[in-house]
């Protein structure tokens, strides 16, 4: 059993990651978590979004969250960014290191990195 002290520091640190998971900021991403996204490696992907958002300093303007089966699973891990007044944006076959890269192109620069995206013309 851990003691009280322990538990609270274990608290402070997880809370970030906590805060970014829920809210409703101006830009909500979601990650696919269903059956099919883990195994292609969603976990790593929402881990490496939560700790860029938090790091970039942009969890005053970013949620992230995970859903469910997004319906797209031959394209896992999927990633959707929702921002108002915008058309969704679908990123495909994501990895970690595309994640950081989503993060400060399109979630703290604005440009969403078409090479990651998924055309309607493809579905």
């Amino acid at each position: 059993m851990k003691s009280l002290a322990e538990l609270q520091a274990i608290k402070e640190k997880m809370q970030n990651k906590v805060v970014l998971r829920e809210g409703s900021n101006e830009i909500r991403v979601v990650v696919g978590m269903a059956t099919c996204g883990i195994a292609a490696g969603a976990r790593p992907v929402l881990s490496a979004l939560v700790e860029s958002v938090n790091e970039l300093g942009l969890s005053d303007k970013v949620t992230v969250s995970q859903t469910g089966c997004i319906g797209i699973c031959q394209y896992e891990p999927v990633v959707e960014v929702f921002e108002a007044g915008k058309e969704k944006v679908t990123y495909v076959k994501m990895t970690a290191e595309k994640a950081r890269e989503v993060a400060e192109a399109h979630l703290q620069g604005g440009k969403v990195l078409t090479d990651y995206t998924l055309d309607q013309g493809e579905l």
